[in-house]
Parts: C-alpha cells; sequence; structure tokens
C-alpha cells in the first residue's frame, strides 16, 4: 500500500514524534501532542542537529555558523504511521526548511528530491527498489566487544554458512511473525525474504517504487527492525562489516526511468537496450567514483571492498553477474534495469538513491555510453576503479565539480565536514590489531 492511500486512525494516539533524518539517517526530531500536530503549529529545531555526527559530535568547521540559527520541520503527510509497537504514539517525517522557504542545505531528503525534480524536468520518473542485508546478534550491554551469533531453537547457534536456506531462516519465529506484522503495520512493502550467506545473515528486499516513498520506507524498516528485535532478545546491525571472515552486509539499489506514460526508457522497441539505458550506465561508470564516500560513509565500509567476496572493486557492468559493481539482471523489457551493487546498508537512503540517479540522469544529458560487459568474467579481474579507503574518497569528493553540482555545493561541504570530523574520531583511538601485533615487536 503506497503513502498516497494509506488511510491512518489516531483514535488511540496521544503525541507524534516529529522526525527528520540527519546527514547519516539516523532518526532526529522532538516529539509533540497531536493537537499541535494536527493544527500545524511551527516546529524548530537547531539546523546543526541535522550535521550529527555518528559519535556524537558536530563537524570541526565552521559550516552552520556561529548563531546556529533554527529552521523549521515540516511534516510529509504521506509519511504519517502509527507506531505498532507504541499505538498511542504516531510518527512522521519531516522536511528541514528556512523560514522563508527554502530547504536547508543539509537535509538528505531535500538532496533527493532535487535530483528527482531534474527527472520531472525532463518528464521523467525513476523507479527504484532497495535490498537490504544486516545480522542479527545476541543482545549485549558492549558491542564494543564484538557480536555472537544468537541461539536458536534448542539453544544451538549457525556453526557453518547457510545461505538461502530454509531451516536457518525458520529460526527466531516468533521474532519474525511480529516484524511482518510491524511492517506491514508501518506501511513498508517487502518483496522478498531471505537467510544470506553470514551467520545469522539476513536480507530483505522492498517492493520497487517511488524514490522518495523507498527512502523513508528504509527509515521506518530500520526503527521497526531494531525494535522488534530488542523484543526478542536480539540486536540487529546493519554495519557494512560487522565480523571478520564474514560477508559484509549491502544495500543494493535495483533502478530503472518511465516516462510520462509509464514506459520503460531503458528498452528499445525491439526489446534491446536503448541509447538511454546505455547514457544512464555509462554516466555510472564516469561519476559515481566521486561519489564513493555516500556509499561507504564510515571507516568500516569500506571493508566490504574485497576480491571474491560479491562486493564490487570496480565499476563493470554485466547481465547476471555479482562480481560487477552495475549488474544487468535478467528481465523482461518492461522490467529492465540495473542494479547499482555499491552501497552498504550502513549508508543513508536518501543519499544512495540521489547520489545514483543523479549520475545516471547526467549521462543521459550528456550522452554518454557504457563500456562493453564483461559478460561472464569476473570482475575482480579487472582493475580496481574505487578509491582506496575512506580518506581516500573524502579528498576525491571534495575535489569533485561533478558532485558539487549534482547533489549540491553546500551539501557537500558539510557532508564532508561530518566525515573529516568522524575520521578524526577513528584515528583518535587505538584498536586491537594495533596492540596485538605491535606492542611486544616493534
Amino acid at each position: 500500500m503506497s503513502y498516497q492511500t494509506r488511510t491512518i486512525d489516531l483514535a488511540a494516539v496521544r503525541d507524534v514524534a516529529c522526525m527528520f533524518p540527519d546527514v547519516n539517517a539516523v532518526p532526529r526530531g522532538k516529539i509533540r501532542p497531536l493537537r499541535d500536530f494536527r493544527n500545524g503549529a511551527e516546529l524548530r529545531i537547531a539546523e546543526a542537529i541535522g550535521l550529527h555526527t555518528i559519535d556524537g559530535n558536530y563537524p570541526d568547521d565552521d559550516i552552520t555558523g556561529d548563531a546556529d540559527q533554527d529552521i523549521r520541520l515540516i511534516a510529509d503527510p504521506r509519511s504519517l504511521r502509527v507506531l505498532p509497537w507504541r499505538p498511542n504514539r504516531a510518527i512522521a517525517i519531516h522536511d528541514a526548511v528556512h523560514g522563508d522557504g527554502r530547504a536547508s542545505d543539509f537535509a538528505s531528503r531535500a538532496v533527493l528530491r532535487r535530483v528527482l525534480e531534474a527527472y520531472r524536468q525532463l518528464g521523467l520518473q525513476a523507479v527504484v527498489a532497495p535490498e537490504i542485508e544486516f545480522y542479527l546478534f545476541d543482545r549485549n550491554d558492549r558491542v564494543e566487544r564484538g557480536f555472537e551469533a544468537p541461539r536458536g531453537r534448542g539453544g544451538v547457534t549457525e556453526q557453518t554458512p547457510a545461505g538461502y536456506s530454509l531451516d536457518a531462516a525458520n529460526e527466531h519465529a516468533a521474532f519474525w511473525d511480529e516484524l511482518a506484522a510491524t511492517l506491514d503495520g508501518l506501511g513498508v512493502r517487502t518483496d522478498t525474504w531471505l537467510h544470506e550467506v553470514g551467520a545469522s545473515q539476513y536480507e530483505i528486499n522492498l517492493l520497487h517504487g517511488d524514490p522518495m516513498d523507498l527512502a523513508d520506507q528504509v527509515i521506518y524498516f530500520k526503527m521497526a527492525l531494531r525494535e522488534v528485535a530488542a523484543r526478542h532478545g536480539l540486536l540487529a546491525v546493519f554495519m557494512a562489516k560487522p565480523l571478520g571472515g564474514q560477508p559484509g552486509s549491502s544495500m543494493h539499489l535495483h533502478q530503472s526511468v518511465v516516462d510520462s506514460a509509464g514506459n520503460n526508457i531503458f528498452a528499445a522497441s525491439d526489446g534491446s537496450d536503448s541509447d538511454a539505458f546505455r547514457a544512464f550506465m555509462g554516466g555510472l561508470q564516469r561519476y559515481l567514483p566521486d561519489l564513493m564516500l555516500v556509499f561507504a560513509p564510515f571507516i568500516n565500509s569500506w571493508r566490504r571492498y574485497v576480491n571474491g567476496s560479491q562486493a564490487p572493486v570496480n565499476l563493470e557492468w554485466a547481465e547476471d553477474n555479482r562480481t560487477v559493481a552495475l549488474r544487468v539482471p535478467s528481465a523482461a523489457p518492461v522490467a529492465r534495469r540495473v542494479e547499482n551493487r555499491l552501497a552498504g546498508s550502513d549508508a543513508n537512503p536518501y543519499l544512495v538513491i540521489a547520489a545514483s540517479l543523479a549520475c545516471g540522469l547526467r549521462g543521459i544529458e550528456e550522452g554518454l555510453t557504457r563500456r562493453e560487459s564483461i559478460g561472464a568474467r569476473s570482475g575482480y579481474a579487472f582493475p580496481r576503479e574505487l578509491p582506496l579507503g575512506m580518506e581516500a574518497a573524502l579528498q576525491q569528493l571534495r575535489g569533485s565539480v561533478p558532485a558539487a553540482e549534482m547533489l549540491g555545493a553546500g551539501f557537500l561541504r558539510a557532508y564532508c565536514g561530518v566525515k573529516q570530523t568522524e575520521l578524526d574520531s577513528f584515528m583518535g583511538e587505538v584498536g586491537a590489531w594495533e596492540r596485538r601485533h605491535l606492542a611486544l615487536q616493534v
């Protein structure tokens, strides 16, 4: 059921969580009485709140200014939901705007909205479908010590890879049943559920649809999964690489584009790939490297990109080949699409969708073309094209004129400021590997 057709019963609701996703897609905001939400009373918040670093600080660069002025939070009525686990509270996703109505430069939804507007100006509409991977672990109060797979029925933990195992997927049945009901109550439209290759790693795919709708659904999906997991003594983790020696968790993004008549522009009249499709993919290959920090936003994110791990190391493409960054699934012409396999499940869905669609649209506008398919060959046999780690990606993004044009110069400066602060924080700590291998030998 889409946002536009959903009916919300507020009879039992007392208050509303007025939420907006910050630069890392962490839900922030305020809680207010339902009556104030209904009468549209103005709601403000400090603009810098949207620039929280993941460790709770703010960028060192003076981005918002010393005054730290307020911005207004404007509810998107399509996003209104009653929380299934707390029926006396509703939640709504808000846009962040200045007093004169201008969108905040730092708002993730505003970045995506600008990209979608560029499509509309050309009579086009993007369609996306995210696939989200995550791990379930035993809940503990000291996550910095590491994670352990939860015990299933009979107290047994997984000992061997169980990719696509229906028996393994049937463990924790009470958790899965409650999660299904909760997602339905939040209007999160799922497609397939499966057990992934990692120990207690799973994937849930969302049904394709409007990009803003789907980005909002990812936010609600993560909130629901964490809440239901906690109620069952579990910990849902969306880190890109929570365990050494185990697969990373991705957020693959399927993308297509339709015209005003609803026709998929990626397929030519004879059913073959269209010039628009080749240009879209050419744009991805040309411009995605500059935006890698959007797809891999944290120091841990870069641990995913390992040869042979089904995480890409370059921007090759092929049909039905999971070693490439840009996979074209086998499908009828009406469903012709490209799967961008770069993003980790830790990435901000608004920014991932915005960046990927912006690169594709730029390719169409510039008449680019894609490289030749690598066919059934391994993508890992081709040279690496992605930056070598977070620091290199940060420098490449900072210096990218196309990235500033696509996502906005103000946003780009703020985003890089947040990521630099997070990187500096990480570099200020000494880790277990360093102590283990250096303390007694160097």
